[in-house]
This record gives C-alpha cells, sequence and structure tokens, in this order.
C-alpha cells in the first residue's frame, strides 16, 4: 500500500466503497441498457432477475402487468442503476418496454408510417398517448380535422397518429391524428369526385351556415347548399331550416370538374309545388293566404308552401295610393286575394288584394248622379277632374308628409300631392314642409290631373300671386338700374334691384371694366350702385346684373357723341367732356 493509499485509509476513507469501485467498473458500463435476463426467484412483490452482472436485480411484479412470471422466465429488463442500499442492481421492466418502444417507434417514424395508441390522460394545451408503453403528447389542434366539443368517445380507444417529433435526449414525441384524417379524408375526396355525377343523391354533415347558404361535408369534399335550393317555400335565412353538425340528403344539382365546385339542392328531391299551378289556381278565383315579405313595390303572399304570388303595391287598395305596403299589410297577415296572372314558367302568379273588396268609386257615382256626374266612368280620377278641372281651388286634410312633399286628402278617398317646390315662392320647399302636421286642413290649386297615372298634382303657393314675376314687371334685359347693395362676398355682391324686393348678383368680374377695381371689398353694405341688367331667369328667379357692361356701355357712347380717338382727343378727354355735360345737364 503506497504512501497516498494509507493516509486516505487513515483519515476514514470507505475501503468497500473504493474496493466496490475497483471490481465494479466494468458492471456500471450497462447502466441505461436493455439486456435479457432470467428469473432466478419471486417474492409476494418482486422477481429476482439475474441479467449475468455480479448480482441479481430486483424487478416489481406490477411491471409485468397481468401476466405470471415463473422461476427460469426469460425477460428483457432496463438497467437503471448499478446498486442500490441492499446491493442489488435496481432493474425496471416498464422502462425497458420503453425503450423498446422507442426503437420500434423510430423505425416507423424514419418510414413515415402510423403508429398505434390510446389517448389515456390531458394535459394543458392537448392530451397524453401511450404508444405501447412510450408516452406522446398530442396537441389539441391535431385532435381532429374541425374543432372537437367533447373529446370523451376518443378516450381510452386504440385508433392511429401520424408521428409529427421525436426527441429521445429529451424523451419527447409528438403525434397528430388530424394528419391521418387528412390523409384519409383526402383519398376519400379523390374517389368521391373521381365517381361523382349530376344529380347524384348523396348524404352530409352540414358543415357551416352562412347568409346565402350552407357547406356540406359530403365525406371529404364540400358542396355548396345555396338558400334557395333548401326549400321550395321561402327561407329567409339557412338557420331557419338546417344546423351545423346535422345530416342531410342533397342531390348535386352542378359539379366543375375543373374548379371542383359543387352546388347542392334539397328541394330538388321534393315535388315541385308549381306543377299544374295554372289549374290549381285559374285566374279571377281567390284563396286565402299568408304575407311573407313586403318590399316597396308590394307584398310576396305565399298560398302553398313553395308557391308564392305578388301583390304589387298598386293592386292594394282602390284609394290610397302613394303609400308604403307596409302600411296596408303586415307580415304573416292572413289575407283574402285574387289570382290576376299566373306565368308557370317564370313561376310568377299576380295577385290583387282590393279586387278582395267592394270598389268605393261606384258608391261614389251611385251617391253623385244628381249632381251631373252620370257620364263619369268608374275611375275615379275621371270624377275627380269632372269636378276639379285644372286651376281650380280645393282643400284636403294633410294625410301623410315625405321627403318630396305634401299627400293632401280629397273627395272619394284619393289623394293629391303637393311637392316641395310648390309650397313657397320664395322660401325652399325643406324648409317650408316642416311647418305642416297630419291632419292639418289645407288648400291649394289644381296644377295638373293624369287619370292614366292615377295622379294628381297640387299647388299651395300658386294660391297668389308670383312675386318675381311681379317684381320684373317693367325691367327689361339691358336696362340699367339703381341697386342697392345687400351683401358683400367673395364671389362678388347681392343687391336689392330698383328699390324692391327682387334680388340681383353682380359677379366680382363685372364689377368694373378694369380688372384692378373688380374687387368686391371695394363696396360696402347699403351702399347704391348702377348697374345693367344682363339676365332675367324665371327658373331659377334670379336676376344678373353688370357693372362692367354699364361702363362699356357709357363709353361707347361718349366715344360716340364727343369724338374719337383718331379724331386726336384722349380718352381722358372725351371722358372728361362727357362728364362735364352730364353734371351741367343735372345742374
Amino acid at each position: 500500500m503506497t504512501t497516498a493509499e494509507e493516509a486516505q485509509f487513515s483519515t476514514g476513507e470507505d475501503f468497500a466503497a473504493l474496493l466496490a469501485e475497483s471490481l465494479g467498473s466494468e458492471d456500471e458500463g450497462f447502466i441505461g441498457r436493455v439486456m435479457t435476463g432470467t428469473v432466478v426467484k419471486t417474492t409476494d412483490d418482486d422477481a429476482i432477475v439475474d441479467v449475468g452482472l455480479k448480482s441479481e436485480g430486483r424487478v416489481p411484479l406490477k411491471e409485468f402487468g397481468a401476466g405470471d412470471v415463473n422461476i427460469g422466465d426469460t425477460v428483457d429488463v432496463y438497467v437503471d442503476r448499478y446498486e442500490n442500499k441492499d446491493g442489488l442492481i435496481v432493474l425496471s421492466r416498464e422502462k425497458a418496454r420503453r425503450e423498446e418502444a422507442w426503437v420500434e417507434l423510430e423505425k416507423q417514424f424514419n418510414e413515415g408510417k402510423r403508429v398505434d395508441g390510446t389517448i389515456f390522460g390531458r394535459v394543458k394545451g392537448g392530451f397524453t398517448v401511450d404508444l405501447s408503453g412510450a408516452v406522446a403528447f398530442l396537441p389539441g389542434s391535431q385532435v381532429d380535422i374541425r374543432p372537437v366539443r367533447d373529446v370523451t368517445p376518443l378516450m381510452n380507444n386504440p385508433q392511429p397518429f401520424q408521428i409529427l417529433k421525436m426527441d429521445r435526449s429529451r424523451g419527447n414525441i409528438v403525434v397528430s391524428r388530424r394528419a391521418v384524417l387528412e390523409e384519409t379524408r383526402a383519398e376519400q375526396r379523390a374517389e368521391l369526385i373521381q365517381n361523382l355525377q349530376e344529380g347524384q343523391v348523396l348524404d352530409g354533415v352540414v358543415k357551416n351556415i352562412t347568409d346565402y347558404g350552407a357547406f356540406v361535408d359530403l365525406g371529404g369534399v364540400d358542396g355548396l347548399l345555396h338558400v334557395t335550393d333548401i326549400a321550395w317555400k321561402r327561407i329567409n335565412h339557412p338557420s331557419e331550416a338546417l344546423q351545423i353538425g346535422q345530416t342531410v340528403k342533397v342531390q348535386v344539382i352542378r359539379f366543375n370538374s375543373e374548379t371542383q365546385r359543387i352546388s347542392l339542392g334539397m328541394k330538388q328531391l321534393e315535388a315541385d309545388p308549381w306543377e299544374g299551378v295554372e289549374a290549381k289556381y285559374p285566374v279571377g278565383s281567390k284563396f286565402e293566404g299568408r304575407v311573407t315579405n313586403i318590399t316597396d313595390y308590394g307584398a310576396f303572399v305565399e298560398l302553398e308552401a313553395g308557391v308564392e304570388g305578388l301583390v304589387h303595391v298598386s293592386e292594394m287598395s282602390w284609394t290610397k295610393k302613394n303609400i308604403h305596403p307596409g302600411k296596408i299589410v303586415s307580415t304573416s297577415q292572413e289575407v283574402e286575394v285574387m289570382v290576376l296572372d299566373v306565368d308557370a314558367q317564370k313561376r310568377r302568379i299576380s295577385l290583387g288584394l282590393k279586387q278582395c273588396t267592394s270598389n268605393p268609386w261606384d258608391a261614389f257615382l251611385a251617391a253623385h248622379i244628381s249632381l251631373g256626374l252620370k257620364q263619369c266612368t268608374s275611375n275615379p280620377w275621371d270624377a275627380f277632374l269632372a269636378a276639379h278641372p285644372v286651376e281650380s281651388e280645393i282643400e284636403g286634410e294633410v294625410k301623410n308628409i315625405t321627403e318630396f312633399g305634401l299627400f293632401i286628402g280629397l273627395l272619394g278617398g284619393i289623394d293629391g300631392m303637393a311637392h316641395l317646390s310648390d309650397l313657397s315662392w320664395d322660401r325652399a320647399g325643406e324648409e317650408v314642409i316642416k311647418e305642416y302636421k297630419k291632419g292639418d286642413i289645407v288648400k291649394a290649386k289644381v296644377l295638373d290631373v293624369d287619370v292614366e297615372k292615377e295622379r294628381i298634382s297640387l299647388g299651395i303657393k300658386q294660391l297668389s300671386g308670383d312675386p318675381f314675376k311681379e317684381a320684373v314687371t317693367g325691367i327689361k334685359r339691358g336696362e340699367t338700374v339703381t341697386c342697392e347693395i345687400t351683401e358683400v362676398n367673395d364671389g362678388g355682391i347681392e343687391v336689392a334691384v330698383g328699390g324692391t324686393d327682387l334680388k340681383g348678383f353682380i359677379r366680382k368680374a363685372e364689377l368694373a371694366r378694369d380688372r384692378s377695381d373688380q374687387r368686391p371689398e371695394r363696396f360696402a353694405v347699403g351702399e347704391k350702385v348702377d348697374a345693367r341688367v344682363t339676365t332675367i331667369d324665371a327658373k331659377t328667379r334670379k336676376v344678373t346684373l353688370s357693372v362692367k357692361a354699364l361702363e362699356v356701355a357709357d363709353e361707347k357712347k361718349a366715344m360716340a357723341d364727343y369724338g374719337s380717338a383718331d379724331s386726336g382727343a384722349s380718352l381722358g378727354d372725351i371722358l372728361g367732356e362727357a362728364l362735364r355735360k352730364k353734371q351741367e345737364g343735372a345742374e
């Protein structure tokens, strides 16, 4: 023994440990390996296994599963530790199975093959999967093609998986069930598209619902079921008849092999209610129906499931014109209608609502025969025109106020309209109409009666004379007038013409002959200025004037009366002489 060894021994170093290290260094090279051993003894809890090392190892019986373990059995075990406190090698049957599983899984992963596994637990972000002893992670996004709300049916059931990633040093395995489903789905899709034909009837599952229809999964490929092809009757939204996850039977209506777009239909599997519709609904017959939809031009009435007709707004009432259909009928209301026309080819039925009620104009004519209206026909507008010719005055109640005018109730229940432009001569119609309300009694003048179009035009401003025409009486184009400035702006000046309320405007370019004087700021409100009338527009009710035109005219007159530049006189001399003569005449 050397001096160093004696020193270690003398200081209390464990000699047994040193001996074990010296003798067992060769056996420790087997730690972390799978070895084949023989069961030499069993106890109540363990099996003693000889793996050919210096001592036996102990393996818990529970690691062997449900099978019996007998002396002499050959088993593969994993060398976990070289020696425990009892001097035995620590072996593990479970870890051995994991190592075996890893070897097999790596082989299948490299070959791109699927592996069988069982989902047995939940963890954050996904699930744990048993791959024949090796534990793998299944992310939540890789469970299925579509989000799965309840995974319970998938738990503890053997099923195929695809290995996405393996890291043996860290013991990590990531698998996907979705990849397997997508691959299977692609195979089914190819087979389905290859055999797909128009008219074919298939079973599908509603995958998604939109405003215009529903997408149906036919088993690997999706088809569009348009809202108009769900049922023969009117459906406002697909959710009224379908729900996600519902199994439906559909027919292939159209199939484009190039774009692989599939149009599906459900109503095509039922009898067409429009067959023989002309015999079921003859013209002139009356039926009960339900209002399904209301538009600006009328209302749709369902006569039976899948068969609708249109009641045009003109066929709703004998007397109420220019009124929205929603004020006569309401959705889901049961009404009696008359069939006016049937076009089975275009799937159109024209219905009438007013034809199922008595015509008030017949009673009106009967009541007014003694007033000399015998010659009137059943048309109420003929009767109105006979009693109230154009330019006559009427009185009526304001029935409705719209953005374009007033509707005034007239004799017999018909309405006339006073347009915004016919409410006031000098104020904007949008401003004047705010002063009226429903129920007001107003007077108006009849401007026009169109019997063919059933329209009566009325005017309120026409009850008084046009102030513009009265104001421009005596004023002619080219005449010189004295104006008072009422407003100055960047574009010119506004004036009151000839001491009246008649408004005129002088543009900036017309304020003076010289460009340097064409400045509106030279003028002030209340100042008077002479100008020449250039335009009188009765439609726009505007008078346009020009100071420039007046100056040019005065210059021409001066040149004619007092000489010309050719005679040697300057323009200043000529204008000075003209001004002197004018001043003398004034004195």
